[in-house]
């Protein structure tokens, strides 16, 4: 008994000591990788593993995926140098490679990728270690495509299809929410509910998902105005929940008929030839065939469905219409209606006298305007855009060609926008011609031309008549006639100036224009003109008397001569009787140079001056 107790505690020891030495044997080899890495379908994923071994030529790193239960290596390295090499005939084969840092890197990534891969490291003596990673592919799904019920709906029918939506290509795989009026709607697959739906899903040979959900309902009257749409529901990595809606859809039910209405469309007050709808409908669907009456009187035209149009409506047709629905699915539903319509009118404007008008310069026109509609009205004369008169009479005392024209009477009721009604009266204006004011006319010199204008009112229109006469044009403008002349301004013309003659039969009026020169109508250029005459007319006066002065001076010179020459032949002689004494007074040299003539001319001053100068200076 001893013996066997103690053989069992030493193969107790044994054991334990066993199981130490295995334990320090793996523990030696310390595996880390990334227990999940998620990645985007087509694009790069890296898988890195690290690892703690001691040193040895032998050591090496190796990847596996594992498929139907039996792992396949897709990549391995020596830990000591070399390159990482890829195995052959794996589904990874030209898409992995294996970094210097021992980390898996598979470009691109393909849905089938999604797998738990090993990262194995080989450490001889100091054992064996791995880690796994679970690798995780993500594409997001296209947008769903919704799909309505194209039928009619009646309402309490069993549960009937009323959508479908479609969402291809995703993965991981994606789930469909159903929304109403943007309330999603509970996830149920009972086909017992009222509301349910019914899921299916495809595996696409490229590995993403094609899900579809049918939505099954038994319509309400409630949800007659009510908007679908569906939702996918999808992953992304790093826990992202995203979604893509799809686009809305309404049902088309049929339930019966409760009430009806009855309304008038036109929102303005009706006006005597406007078009008039009225519109009869019932809560229904669809509508029920509607009949129209008034005064107990079917009315056919311009009835379609539930619309009722009068076109150009009349004051007679004013009163009570009354429309009535009849819904077979609901033949207990009072489905009547009235409406009561009112015409605004206004008679055509009446005017006394009549037009047109005929009367002369001076006399009294007085016209009267006048008419009935079916509310407060107004009525006012108008010429042009101006008001002559809000009472319906217009009073022209004294008429003139300017009030000659047409004259509007117009009518309006003020409570009814746009309700009017319009006449015109011409009135024409007779007598003489009547000639505006003179424009006269200016020229720089005689023979340039002269336009000159003659405007006058009158009828018949006036003929013109220009004296002297010209280059004639005739215009009318408004209700005066222009006539333009264009002559010679010859001295006549600036003398006597032109005259303008209008006629009719009823007399003629005439007018003078003056044409002057530009030199003549200046008073600087007049002033200037006079002090030059002025100078030339004294001139010409002193020129005048310079010459008899000069005439007399000569005369004088002669006489002078004469006489000198008579006084020397007597003295010669010695017949005069102071022909001694004068000779003593030569010789002593005294001699009287003062001669004194008096003459009297014209210009007794200037030969004054001339005749008293000395002998010697003469």
């Amino acid at each position: 008994m001893d013996g066997l107790v103690t053989f069992g505690r030493t193969s107790l020891l044994c054991t334990l000591l066993l199981c130490f030495s295995l334990q320090v044997c793996w523990a030696v080899v310390t595996v880390t990788v990334t227990p999940k890495v998620e990645v985007i379908k087509g694009e790069s994923a890296s898988l890195p593993c690290t690892f703690k071994i001691p040193p040895s030529p032998n050591n090496i790193v190796e990847w596996f995926i594992e498929e139907g239960g039996t792992r396949k290596r897709v990549a391995f390295r020596s830990v000591l140098g070399g390159e990482g090499k890829s195995d052959e005939g794996t589904r990874l084969s030209d898409r992995v490679t294996m970094g210097r840092d021992f980390s898996l890197t598979i470009s691109p990534v393909a849905v089938e990728d999604q797998l738990p891969f090993y990262c194995q490291v080989t450490a001889g003596p100091a054992g064996v270690g791995e880690a796994i990673t679970q690798l995780k592919v993500f594409f997001a799904p296209e947008m769903p495509e919704v799909t309505g019920s194209n039928q009619a709906i009646s309402v309490g029918d069993s549960s009937t299809q009323v959508g479908q939506c479609v969402s291809h290509n995703g993965h991981p795989q994606p789930r469909i929410i159903w929304f109403q009026d943007s309330k999603p709607l509970p996830e149920v697959k009972d086909n017992k509910e009222k509301v349910y739906m019914v899921p299916s899903v495809v595996k696409e040979a490229s590995g993403l998902f094609t899900i579809t959900s049918t939505l099954m309902m038994q319509p309400q009257k409630a949800d007659k105005d009510s908007v679908f749409h569906c939702t996918v529901e999808y992953s992304m990595p790093n826990d992202i929940i995203k979604q893509i809606d799809s686009d809305t859809f309404s049902l088309t039910l049929n339930y019966p008929s409760e009430t009806a209405t009855f309304v008038l469309a036109n929102t303005e007050p009706i006006r005597e030839g406007d078009e008039v709808k009225m519109m009869c409908e019932t809560d229904g669907n669809p509508q029920p065939e509607f009949d129209f009456s008034k005064d107990g009187i079917n009315i056919k035209e311009g009835v379609a469905g539930g619309l009722l149009t009068l076109k150009s409506v009349k004051r007679s047709d004013a009163g009570v219409y009354k429309c009535m629905a009849t819904d077979f699915d609901n033949l207990d539903a009072d489905l009547n209606g009235e409406v009561t319509i009112s015409v605004h009118y206004i008679d055509p404007m009446s005017v006394r006298p009549a037009g047109p008008l005929s009367t002369m310069t001076g006399d009294m026109v007085e016209l009267q305007c006048k008419t009935k509609a079916s509310d407060t009205h107004t009525v006012q004369w108008k010429k042009g855009s101006t008001v002559l008169s809000q009472t319906g009479v217009l009073s022209l005392k004294s008429v003139t060609f300017a009030e000659a024209g047409e004259y509007s009477c117009v009518g309006a009721v003020p409570s009814v926008l746009g309700l009017t009604s319009k006449t015109s009266v011409n009135l024409t204006v007779s007598g003489k011609p009547e000639i505006d004011a003179a424009v006269d006319g200016m020229v720089e010199k005689e023979g340039d031309m002269v336009t000159l204008s003659c405007s006058a009112h009158g009828h018949p229109a006036p003929q013109f008549t220009w004296t002297p006469s010209g280059k004639e044009s005739v215009s009318v403008k408004g209700n005066k006639v222009v006539s333009m002349v264009m002559l010679e301004a010859s001295a006549a013309v600036l003398k006597d100036g032109v005259t303008c003659e209008a006629s009719n039969d009823h007399g003629a009026a005439s007018l003078a224009f003056k044409v002057t020169t530009k030199q003549a109508d200046d008073p600087n250029a007049a002033n200037d003109a006079g002090r030059g005459n002025h100078v030339l007319k004294t001139a010409d006066k002193q020129q005048g008397g310079s010459s008899g002065v000069v005439i007399a001076v000569v005369v004088c010179v002669l006489m002078l001569l004469l006489l000198v020459a008579l006084l020397y032949f007597l003295n010669k002689k010695g017949k005069l009787p102071c022909s001694k004494k004068d000779e003593k007074e030569v010789a002593s040299g005294d001699v009287n140079n003062d001669i004194v003539v008096e003459m009297k001319t014209e210009k007794a001053n200037e030969e004054a001056g001339l005749l008293n100068k000395p002998a010697a200076q003469q």
